[in-house]
């Protein structure tokens, strides 16, 4: 079981790629399955979060708490400002706008912490990173989002706040509960928590792809393009501004791939959530889920070999 578990996680990429392509010629095999099962979905990926996490990954925030704030400040700068920017470039509708800028305003992903290990960064900022950001981002992914694109389409602040405390918070701390009451439990499932996660997102990844088949075959090339461009230049604009702010080389890998790679589940969970007139808008988060898996293995590849090299 425990092979299993390692092939699903180890090959996360491709399995979120099959699941996509599955979904997009296929639709019919997800029609049963209902949108909001995706908060759901995400909920438990935050648990398997939260079972991982120990109140030390958090000394980073006391031992270095420049470093960490020089990573969660472009964190939420960086890729929200891409959003914007290129979905006035690429002068998308307001769903399509609506999407890519729920990504660039979502916290960093839970995968970044894998591809920062296998990428030889700092992974104690990355987990830092990951742990502040998504506790931020209760109030900020809101509040970005409003101020970015709320002239055009109405964000309701105080729900996206809601529901975020509730598919990523209370399963994140429900999920420290656990570890503390029940360590020996968790301990045995740590091993299996990568490829339950990596199932997860494969299955929301499906869910969006499916719900919106038909639209993609008319607009998909565009979105696809976006979502590279978005993921691509947060992650090197991530790499530069650790330079820029002096940062060692293993951090400043560790801040590009904390901000080039979001949470684009919980960006496809607030567009069901609170944005059903804008049925495209769950599109992007489900293609970057995808996109920077497969992006983040490449640039892990290009770190760990630059590092063996030196």
């Amino acid at each position: 079981m425990k092979r299993i578990c390692h092939f699903i996680s180890e090959y996360m990429g491709a399995l979120v790629l099959l699941s996509a392509v599955a979904a997009y010629f296929f639709p019919e095999m997800m029609s049963r399955i209902r949108p909001k099962t995706i908060n759901y979905l995400l909920g438990l990926v935050m648990f398997g979060m939260g079972l991982t996490l120990n109140l030390g990954d958090f000394r980073v925030v006391f031992s270095r708490p420049r470093n960490l704030f020089i990573g969660c400040l472009a964190q939420f700068t960086v890729m929200p400002l891409l959003a914007w920017l290129l979905s006035r470039v690429f002068a998308l509708d307001e769903a399509l706008a609506l999407g890519v800028v729920l990504v660039g305003c979502c916290p960093g992903g839970t995968a970044s912490n894998v591809i920062t290990y296998l990428a030889k960064g700092d992974l104690a900022l990355s987990v830092g990173m990951t742990g502040v950001s998504t506790l931020l981002s209760p109030l900020l992914t809101p509040l970005l989002t409003w101020f970015l694109i709320g002239k055009q389409v109405d964000v309701n602040v105080l729900q996206m706040f809601l529901s975020i405390l509730w598919v990523v918070i209370v399963p994140i701390v429900a999920g420290l509960v656990v570890k503390r009451i029940w360590k020996g439990f968790t301990e045995r499932c740590v091993d299996y928590l990568p490829a339950v996660s990596s199932l997860a997102i494969c299955f929301i990844v499906a869910i969006v792809i499916a719900a919106n088949a038909p639209k993609l075959m008319r607009g998909g090339a565009l979105v696809v393009l976006v979502v590279v461009l978005h993921n691509v230049c947060g992650l090197l604009l991530g790499y530069f501004a650790g330079r820029l702010a002096g940062l060692s080389t293993a951090q400043r890998r560790a801040v590009s791939i904390e901000v080039g790679m979001q949470n684009s589940g919980l960006a496809s969970s607030l567009a069901v959530m609170h944005f059903a007139a804008y049925p495209l808008a769950s599109v992007p988060g489900a293609v970057f889920s995808v996109w920077h898996n497969i992006s983040g293995a490449v640039v892990a590849r290009i770190y760990a070999r630059r590092s063996r090299q030196l």
